[in-house]
């Protein structure tokens, strides 16, 4: 028996675990309380690692459609075939005529994100596509206008705020997003303890509500409406006190003039919440020792995703609650991607292009996802013939979800880097499956540049992967090698030369040369002796040092954020359609997206995929507790059991994300076991955040009534 310390690679707490090893299986798993970021913590998702690795229906061996049904091929087949298939669209088409979807899984396989650069820059398309903007593109972009850098983004610090005001985020059960703090539920009563305050703004009492001192219900969509007239109550009641930053910052007069249309009394109304209290909270918030105002997915997936961030971001900066102790920091991670990408030119950018049916805006070198269906399914030059889908199920967690699904079994060649025949890679024609995470090396490049601490952890592979197996990185630069072999040779192209070079170093010796460049000039080897998480210290002040404006100046007025204040204001009119309640998601601690679904431990118990509903609209419908019914919206309708509680708002209503299964040519039996209805078959891909093109996934317009027959 061997115990062995690692990481969970689940989410983005990044727990430390124990896991004891006996003949090649994992017999026990436990939080590691000699972790210095979770402290023992670990959630129900972990203790599904063994179900995951063990699974049945994991895919270990590359699967070929042949005449309707899946065979196994061998890798180089397997290879060979996707590179010869890829480069014969593009030369057809054109390079934008195969894109790439990457998903959230890769972005705790620091082989995937390192060796996805490579490949990406081997299939020169400019069609790329990820979870972004669908998630988190409006932090993204914020950042980018008002620091110079995408990824330079503030998180909470957690451990020494006095005031915590958290917005559209469900942390106690999604462990922390954009702020890696493990073990929420007990920081928060750590928080309260020391007299800090926790207040929460979600349509929906969630379980983060329950644990705070006060929630305000909201009207979905409307957070930047408060967020607004919290900063116009600061400017006229002479609470704008940014210290030190106003050495360093332009355009605070230009946001305070902004926002003096949006008081109170005018936003009530359209949020759901009195003047007198949003007057409340904003002198709490401004009283504070200190203070940070967290917006997270709930306030990223709406129509005014961007306008609400760069709000949150302007609280806390005419607070003085930027680059503070206790407020929104900084982190200064041992491998600094904010410095790294500055390095490779990848700041960020906005509208280098644009989509071809809808002139989306790309940003960060992608283009949303909203406009991904409408690239393949829409005829004319220049669309999406091929596409590389990698860890990741949009037919599920994209918005029109219905659309892209018939869309994707009409492209001429479709191939998914996988472990899982899903409802989105029943489409390719073949299936190249990377070994789990327990059976490669693990170092969180991405989530641990936003830890509440500034940490560092290296973990070994714990399991031995099949010999025939390959990691993401051995897929990713095999079919990379290929393809450029089909272009006359890696020697050829700027592209070769880069892939040359990384395969020259390896994933270890490139994480080791990371490590040794970055601000705590680390090395693997040191790593690996400590096994525990290395606490790297608190997160401290480092504006306007670390600002990536040319000026060194924050600039909090950017020209595209004030013009869409515009919208904004149309939005204080606008009344909901008469019947129709908003559609919002909700999260659960039991689930991770769509793919873990497949793990018995995490499927037990009642349906978790009910529509939640307020008993006053249940009543106004004559619709009982436990009745089936039907939601439509103007895109799709699905069925799902009701489920009344007082802990949502009335005119609003919530399923969970990551359902939808039970679609024929799936090979997941416990997810079809338990199928639930998607979400996403219900959002409208027409409708997105105007600046950022980020998918609007909360508040759609629904009509809920009773299904008549079983």
């Amino acid at each position: 028996m061997g115990i062995h310390v690692t990481t969970c690679p689940f989410c983005e707490a990044m727990c430390g675990l124990t896991l004891e090893v006996e003949r090649g299986a994992i017999s026990q798993i436990r939080g590691d309380p000699d972790d210095s970021l979770s402290r023992g913590f670990l959630c129900a998702k972990a203790m599904a690692l063994t179900e995951v690795y063990q699974d049945p229906e994991r895919i270990r061996e590359p699967l070929k459609r042949h005449n309707g049904r899946w065979v196994t091929v061998s890798w180089e087949a397997a290879l060979a075939e996707a590179a010869g298939r890829l480069h014969e669209i593009q030369t057809k088409h054109g390079k934008d005529s195969v894109a790439f979807y990457t998903g959230n899984p890769n972005l705790h396989s620091y082989t995937a994100q390192l060796a996805e650069l490579g490949f990406k820059a081997s299939l020169g398309t400019r069609a790329l596509f990820s979870t972004a903007s669908m998630d988190h593109l409006p932090h993204l972009f914020a950042s980018y206008h008002l620091f110079g850098h995408q990824l330079l983004l503030p998180v909470p610090d957690l451990d020494r705020t006095d005031f915590l005001l958290v917005i559209g985020a469900n942390p106690a059960e999604s462990n922390g997003s954009l702020m890696a703090a493990p073990g929420i539920p007990r920081r928060f009563r750590e928080l309260r303890a020391r007299g800090g305050r926790l207040v929460v703004i979600d349509p929906r009492r969630t379980r983060t509500a329950e644990l705070a001192d006060t929630h305000y219900p909201i009207v979905p969509g409307t957070d930047a409406l408060l967020l607004a007239a919290m900063l116009q109550t600061l400017a006229a009641e002479g609470l704008v006190t940014p210290g030190r930053l106003e050495s360093f910052t332009r355009g605070i007069d230009e946001v305070t003039r902004a926002m003096a249309p949006y008081t109170p009394e005018r936003v009530a109304g359209s949020i759901g919440i009195a003047a007198d209290e949003i007057r409340k909270l904003t002198r709490e918030f401004a009283a504070a020792p200190s203070a940070v105002c967290y917006p997270r997915i709930g306030a990223c997936t709406q129509e005014f995703g961007a306008l609400t961030c760069w709000l949150a971001l302007a609280l806390n900066i005419l607070t003085g609650n930027l680059d503070r102790s206790g407020g929104a920091m900084f982190s200064l991670p041992a491998v600094d991607i904010v410095r790294i990408g500055a390095l490779l030119g990848q700041k960020g950018s906005h509208k280098t292009w644009h989509s071809r049916v809808r002139g989306l805006p790309e940003f960060g070198g992608e283009l949303p996802v909203a406009a991904l269906a409408e690239e393949i399914d829409t005829p004319g030059h220049g669309g999406i013939r091929g596409l590389v889908t990698s860890a990741g199920n949009p037919v599920l967690s994209t918005p029109d979800a219905g659309r892209l699904d018939r869309a994707l079994a009409s492209l001429e060649y479709m191939v998914s880097i996988d472990f899982y025949l899903n409802e989105t890679t029943r489409h390719a024609a073949l299936i190249l499956p990377p070994v789990f995470a327990l059976e490669r090396d693990h170092y969180d490049i991405a989530f641990r540049a936003f830890g509440v601490r500034n940490t560092a952890k290296y973990a070994p592979a714990v399991l031995t992967p099949p010999p025939t197996s390959k990691t993401d990185w051995d897929i990713y630069f095999g079919l990379a090698q290929r393809l450029e072999a089909r272009r006359g040779g890696m020697k050829g192209s700027i592209a070769g030369l880069y892939l040359k070079g990384l395969q020259r170093l390896g994933p270890r010796r490139l994480l080791d040369g990371l490590l040794r460049i970055g601000p705590h000039r680390l090395s693997l080897n040191r790593l690996r002796k400590e096994a525990h998480t290395i606490d790297l210290g608190p997160l401290t002040p480092c504006l306007p040092g670390r600002l990536y404006t040319r000026d060194k100046q924050i600039h909090l007025a950017p020209e595209i954020l004030l013009a869409d204040l515009e919208r904004l204001a149309a939005r204080l009119s606008r009344r909901p359609a008469p019947g129709s309640l908003a559609l919002i998601g909700r999260r659960q601690i039991r689930n991770n997206n769509s793919w873990m679904h497949n793990a018995p431990r995490l499927m037990t118990g009642p349906d978790r995929c009910t529509l939640l509903m307020h008993p006053a609209d249940a009543a106004a419908r004559g619709l009982p507790n436990g009745q089936r019914v039907e939601i439509r919206s103007a895109v799709g309708a699905v069925t799902a059991p009701l489920e009344l509680s007082d802990a949502i708002m009335p005119g609003v209503v919530s399923l969970p994300h990551g359902f939808g299964h039970g679609r024929p040519g799936t090979a997941q039996t416990v997810a079809n076991a338990h199928p639930g209805a998607s979400l996403n078959d219900l959002t409208d891909g027409a409708n997105v955040d105007a600046p950022t093109g980020t998918a609007t996934l909360s508040a759609t317009p629904v009509w809920v009534g009773a299904v008549s027959s079983p």
